[in-house]
C-alpha cells in the first residue's frame, strides 16, 4: 500500500506539504493549512519530491527552512484524474477521505472527510 506524509514547512511562509507516494516519486501539493474535517483548504500543485521526504524531518537544502512531520501513514487511491484526486487516508491524525479538485492553473481546493474509528 502506498504511503503519504504531511510535512509542516516554514519556508517561504508556513504551509503544509501533502505528499503521495507514486512509484519512485512523491506527488506534492502545498496546503495553506492542515486538513480539518469538512473545511476546505487552498492547495497549489508543487514539484514532485523524492521518496526520502516520507520519513524526513529537519533542514531543507538551499536554505529553504525546515520541515516537521504533521501526519503520515498509508493511503488508497479512489480517483486519480488530471483535475481531481481522491484518496483514503489511514494516518496517525487523519483517517478518512481527502479530495483535491483543480480550480485553475496550479491552484486546487482540498476537503477532508473524517471517518469514525472502527471499534474492535
Amino acid at each position: 500500500m502506498p504511503r503519504f506524509a504531511i510535512l509542516e514547512h516554514d519556508h517561504p511562509v508556513r504551509h503544509w506539504d501533502f505528499l503521495l507516494e507514486n512509484g519512485d516519486i512523491l506527488l506534492t501539493w502545498r496546503l495553506s493549512a492542515t486538513p480539518t474535517p469538512d473545511a476546505g483548504v487552498d492547495a497549489e500543485k508543487s514539484f514532485d519530491h523524492r521518496l526520502l521526504y516520507l520519513d524526513y524531518e529537519g533542514p531543507v537544502s538551499g536554505g529553504r527552512g525546515s520541515v516537521t512531520r504533521w501526519d503520515g501513514g498509508f493511503f488508497e487511491w479512489e480517483t486519480w484524474e488530471s483535475d481531481r484526486v481522491t484518496v483514503h487516508l489511514a494516518g496517525v491524525r487523519l483517517q478518512g477521505v481527502f479530495r483535491l479538485e483543480k480550480s485553475g492553473g496550479e491552484m486546487w481546493r482540498g476537503w477532508f472527510r473524517a471517518e469514525p474509528a472502527e471499534s474492535g
